[in-house]
């Protein structure tokens, strides 16, 4: 099979009732996708995914782009893969009718922690048709959980996508932040002191609300931001 025939037959489930005979043999290339995946992930974890491009991972490989071309069909095709990787990792619950807004809570806190192991991944989830299975499996369960919790279809939907659109874009934020702090090796860029300090000097008769607010505006360690949003958003179904 060529690349986009392998490309289409990783988006459909195996089939159980398929003869051993009549299964494709493995390729005897000295490099898998599983290979390349696992590079990838170890090259965007130690120099983040804006370093990761096709002629860096077939170097990574001690290989050409051409043979690296056999395996994925285009770079979108390894983001595809990158992506589908990560949420094989996350365990999905059971729907529970009275905790369903936890387990959503969860479900979006092991993406959040997946996508932050590897710096930039998120970007890769933006814009993304999710056709990848395991990709796909994180929706259907995402789309179950919401379902169970007694939201509508139509906004069960859009709630999944708006979630997993949020999750990806805070975490992408955050690897910015970082990326920018070790670019410029200074603090000012991510202290929240520093940002305060600037609001508070702002002219109070223009911006009254900013200057008065200040600790509130920069207020939040770790997840916090992400905690309110998440919960703001899910109880936002709740209350529809």
């Amino acid at each position: 099979m060529n690349p986009k025939e392998r490309r289409a037959a990783r988006h459909r489930p195996p089939n159980p009732e398929a003869e051993p005979g009549s299964r494709p043999r493995r390729r005897k290339d000295p490099i898998t996708v599983d290979q390349v995946v696992d590079t990838a992930l170890g090259l965007v974890a130690t120099e983040g995914y804006e370093a990761l491009t096709m002629r860096r991972l077939a170097g990574a490989l001690d290989t050409g782009p051409a043979s690296l071309y056999a395996h994925v069909v285009n770079k979108a095709d390894l983001d595809e893969l990158l992506i589908g990787r990560l949420c094989a990792g996350l365990v999905l619950p059971e729907p529970e009718p009275a905790t369903w807004r936890e387990q959503l809570r969860g479900v979006c806190a092991q993406v959040r922690d997946q996508y932050l192991a590897y710096p930039g991944i998120s970007r890769a989830a933006l814009a993304m048709a999710p056709t990848d299975l395991e990709t796909v499996r994180v929706s259907e369960g995402m789309l179950a959980i919401l379902l169970a919790g007694g939201v509508t279809p139509q906004a069960a939907a859009w709630a999944a996508d708006a979630l997993l659109l949020y999750v990806a874009a805070y975490c992408l934020e955050i690897s910015v932040m970082r990326q920018r702090k070790a670019d410029d090796d200074t603090d000012w860029v991510v202290d929240t002191a520093e940002l305060r300090r600037r609001l508070t000097a702002l002219p109070a008769e223009t911006f009254p609300h900013t200057t008065r607010h200040a600790a509130e505006l920069t207020a939040g360690t770790g997840h916090e931001r992400f905690d309110f949003t998440v919960t703001l958003m899910i109880d936002g179904l709740a209350h529809r």
